[in-house]
């Protein structure tokens, strides 16, 4: 037990009954208030396209997919299964599991302290953007992150009491990680050097439940070796090799900073500080040594790998299971420290909080045609989630004034009409090199679904074509818009849907089906292109 834990000790001082209470019910009313607000989000957010894809699989259950392992599709049948099809119907699981979070953190900081520390732990995790914000979106990150939490805190118990229920649901949770996400790699990775650089953590190794943990996990990469074999290790490649150019780039030495504006400033300087105090007392045992390996593996190896690794994809989330043990250590610390200071982390703790709730405003916005046009004309609005469902329902009114096979120029855009069709029709996407960027690629193969598919199926069919003109980077949009007169002949344009200053617009084309073995030919000639960079006038 810390010293930090033996202040509080048993006894019946009413004002430390108080204080709990008053912490309790601090805790509480943000966690209600927050879930509301998530509630919210979730019911009335358009789709994102990675997440209308993680859809997708879900109507093709499978061990595994060519971007991810399956337990996110899975969530996401089951929760249409149960509620029907429909935003709120995919992601109330996901609000569920991001909304039992603090409630670990909870947990946590009350093993590892006490009552008091768990519920500021708790506290501080609803502040946390990313942490607090967790579940509106149905997204593999949220069982990986709960999951991964939930044996942080399996660990901390079974290294002090060594009983097998804890051992046991380590391994349940580690095998989570595992069917989540391949990041999973890291928690295990940061066990291991626990159980190395430490001496608590070495007596581990002769424990028959730490076998047992170990044994449990490794069966969740059973759906990951299934899918990996039967799709000629598409997964692995993706992860480990083409999303990751694996050399020196400069320019994400400002991870820091990214991490600062994601965490806040003021509460990432209080983080860091924690791992600093708790790696200075890791020799003192637990939890301080659980604390500051488990923290520093994520923030550490992560910056390293991510000066040689994937900088063209979001991944500001990824150092965040580093920071939750983090959140219980951080109050505790404090109490030892000049009054000054305290009001530093509540000052930490409430910008936090602002910029959180400000950050939600700001993505609630695009359900809202008022402050969707308000932050439209000032150039803010989130693109990402607007539009597709009123391309949706010109894709629908064209294909009831003549029917044809539906196509999307990209993975995504053929997602988002996919899931505003609720799967009552079969779309086809082009071979966009965003395909083969997010990973997706050898997926629509294996559906037959892809440009092959197509052409194999219905050459010389008539087609609806909806194209993405900025699905793209700039760069690229040119090369790309450029062939599709190619991959579709005798395009005619149709209508065009333009939205805030055409910052984000979709097109609409008539065509036939290329035959089979058609070349790709780009020409600067090409309807699509002319009309995206016309502007469609």
């Amino acid at each position: 037990m810390s010293l930090s834990r033996a202040r509080i000790g048993t006894g019946g001082d009413a004002s430390v009954v108080v204080g709990l209470a008053r912490w309790r019910a601090v805790f509480v009313t943000f966690f209600l208030c927050l879930l509301a607000v998530k509630l919210v989000l979730a019911a009335t957010l358009q789709p994102l396209g990675d997440e209308a894809f993680y859809w997708q699989e879900s109507r093709h259950l499978a061990w595994g997919y060519s971007d991810l392992p399956p337990f996110t599709a899975w969530l996401i049948r089951l929760g249409e299964v149960l509620a029907g099809h429909g935003v709120l119907g995919m992601r109330w699981p996901f609000l569920l599991l991001g909304s039992a979070l603090p409630w670990l953190l909870v947990a946590f900081g009350r093993r590892a302290f006490d009552a008091r520390i768990g519920w500021q732990a708790g506290l501080l995790c609803l502040c946390l953007p990313l942490a607090g914000s967790l579940g509106v979106i149905a997204m593999p990150d949220v069982p990986l992150t709960v999951a991964g939490a939930l044996a942080m805190l399996a660990l901390l118990r079974a290294m002090d009491e060594n009983r097998w229920r804890d051992w046991l649901l380590l391994g349940v949770a580690l095998a989570v990680c595992w069917m989540s996400h391949y990041r999973a790699a890291m928690f295990i990775v940061a066990g291991l050097l626990l159980c190395l650089l430490t001496p608590r953590g070495r007596r581990q190794w002769s424990r028959g439940g730490f076998w047992l943990a170990l044994g449990v996990a490794a069966l969740g990469t059973l759906p990951l070796l299934i899918s990996n074999w039967q799709q000629h290790g598409a997964g692995l490649a993706f992860q480990l090799l083409q999303r990751n150019p694996w050399r020196f780039h400069a320019d994400t030495l400002v991870q820091p900073l990214e991490q600062a504006a994601t965490c806040t400033p003021l509460l990432y300087a209080g983080l860091l500080w924690a791992a600093w105090q708790a790696w200075r007392r890791r020799r003192e045992g637990g939890p301080w040594d659980v604390i500051a390996v488990l923290s520093l593996s994520f923030v550490v190896i992560y910056f390293v790998a991510g000066l040689f690794a994937d900088d063209q994809r979001f991944r500001v989330h990824w150092p965040l299971p580093g920071y939750l043990p983090l959140l219980a250590a951080l109050p505790a610390l404090l109490r030892e420290v000049a009054q000054g200071w305290r009001r530093f982390a509540v000052a930490a703790g409430v910008l936090a909080l602002v910029l959180q709730l400000m950050g939600l405003a700001y993505l609630g916005a695009s359900a809202f045609p008022a402050a969707a046009r308000w932050l439209g004309a000032a150039r803010a609005m989130p693109t990402a989630l607007i539009g597709w469902q009123q391309s949706a329902a010109i894709a629908r009114a064209q294909l009831d004034a003549q029917p044809a096979v539906l196509v999307a120029d990209n993975f995504m855009m053929a997602a988002e009409l996919d899931f505003q069709f609720d799967g009552q029709r079969p779309v086809y996407t082009l071979d966009s090199p965003l395909n083969v960027k997010y990973g997706r690629a050898p997926q629509v193969a294996w559906w037959g679904r892809n440009e092959t598919a197509l052409r194999h199926d219905h050459a010389g069919a008539a087609v609806l074509l909806v194209v993405d003109e900025h699905a793209l980077r700039e760069r690229e949009r040119a090369a790309w818009l450029k062939t599709l007169c190619s991959r579709v002949s005798n395009l005619q344009p149709l209508q065009r849907l333009g939205m805030f200053d055409a910052r984000k617009s979709v097109a609409f084309y008539r065509g036939q089906v290329a035959a089979v073995g058609a070349p790709f030919n780009a020409s600067a000639d090409c309807v699509a292109w002319r009309s995206a960079a016309a502007g469609g006038e």
